[in-house]
């Protein structure tokens, strides 16, 4: 079987090798998204590649000449071509009654909340005296702030006042989203309390599988924006799971996803779990070897089963996570205007008792942007122990480090 991937960057360049090991071959997809030639893309892994211009029904017959069986999204700029190709080859997919849902974050929550789901309360406009007079109404403050199509926290805040949501609107309707669309309208909701999780499926022919479910921990940096502090596996038994679990799997109907993975994240509010986002494609920024090693699955590898080997999933065979000691993922912050690595400090990272792995996502020897959201991240680390004392200590120690010697200042940096 072959299987094609559309835009295969970020955690999509780790599936050409997951779907080898169950005997699926790979061709690439190159969307038509702008200034996405990003470095991780695993283009040895491809045996072929091929370019979209525009015409669906031509990359469809192109695709359909290498055999292709299945398509799959490798990062968000892929959703969208991956659902239109799948639709055009006629191979199993998502629903296409209403696409736009999976990528549009007012769509997505306009389509939740049609079936009887629980939602944030939303508005999309390009109007800022429209937003003034919905917060206005509204009443509850902070209000959050984001573009409708994107990833990660880009231009994500949070606003506290009606001079915060003006300033917040203008920055964002100013520039571009993650993959080059033009922010012409901004998505505002409520601000919801309680604590974050997100849940990753994989899904075929309509029937879904848990793969895991983590809890997140945020902290503001650069003023108002969120920013992914660490993250930690919440076991099965765990009461959340089987709260949130539940509502996710509905989202999941709602949205059309049938065929292919999931990342959704949702806030478990006094009223019951409330849907932030859902996203079309595998989670990101992790490291499976390492997820799997300690969950014992990942979900790169229950998909390539489940497109290798679909009763796999429709019989209930595909593995289910299990934490084996306290993990927790941490987000790397540089608090810089610029910078570099210490290799001295990043030497006394990994002798953390506790240290299990560590991934740069910017280059260690040129200067690094201050920390405002995921995308300027240096990179994340894994640590784990029995004792979750052992944990948090190594984990305050890390961000001790990153005040005070991890990143070597230029000159000119100044900490935020």
């Amino acid at each position: 079987m072959t299987a094609a991937v559309v835009d295969a960057h970020g955690m999509g360049a780790f599936l050409p090798a997951a779907l080898a090991r169950h005997g699926v071959a790979c061709v690439h997809v190159c969307s038509d998204t702008p200034d996405l030639q990003m470095a991780d893309r695993a283009a040895g892994d491809f045996t072929v590649e091929v370019r979209h211009h525009g015409d669906v029904a031509a990359t469809a017959r192109a695709l359909r000449m290498h055999g292709v069986g299945f398509v799959i999204a490798g990062t968000e700029s892929g959703v969208l071509l991956a659902d239109r190709l799948s639709a055009e080859l006629g191979t199993a997919g998502n629903g296409m009654s209403r696409p736009a849902a999976r990528r549009d974050k007012y769509e997505m929550t306009q389509a939740v909340r049609e079936a009887g789901l629980a939602t944030a309360a939303s508005i999309a406009t390009s109007s800022a005296q429209e937003l003034a007079r919905w917060a206005r109404d509204h009443d509850s403050w902070p209000v959050v702030l984001k573009p409708r199509a994107s990833a990660g926290t880009d231009n994500v805040r949070f606003c506290h006042s009606e001079q915060d949501l003006k300033e917040a609107f203008e920055a964002v309707t100013a520039c571009t989203d993650r993959y080059g669309g033009d922010n012409t309208t901004v998505l505002a909701q409520e601000y919801l309390h309680g604590d974050e999780y997100f849940v990753n499926t994989v899904s075929r022919d309509g029937a879904h599988h848990l793969v895991e479910v983590w809890r997140y921990h945020k902290s503001p940096v650069d003023g108002a924006r969120p920013m992914y502090d660490f993250e930690e596996p919440v076991p099965p038994e765990d009461p959340a799971v089987a709260t949130v679990v539940p509502y996710v799997l509905s989202v999941l109907d709602a949205l059309e996803i049938r065929n292919g993975a999931a990342h959704t994240e949702v806030i478990l509010t006094e009223r019951g779990p409330v849907l932030v986002e859902a996203a079309a494609r595998v989670g990101g920024s992790h490291a499976p070897a390492v997820v799997s090693r300690f969950l014992g699955t990942d979900q790169l590898d229950c998909m390539a089963r489940a497109i290798a080997r679909p009763e796999d999933l429709a019989e209930r065979r595909l593995p289910r996570y299990r934490p084996s000691s306290r993990l927790r993922y941490v987000t790397l912050v540089n608090p810089y205007d610029a910078a570099v690595l210490s290799a001295e400090h990043l030497a006394e990272v990994r002798s953390l008792d506790s240290f299990v792995d560590l991934v740069l996502t910017l280059p260690q020897d040129a200067p690094l942007p201050r920390t405002v959201d995921l995308f300027t991240s240096p990179g994340y680390l894994y640590l784990a122990a029995a004792d979750t004392a052992r944990v948090e200590a190594d984990y305050r120690r890390l961000r001790d480090l990153e005040k005070n010697g991890l990143y070597a200042a230029f000159p000119c940096a100044r900490p935020a």
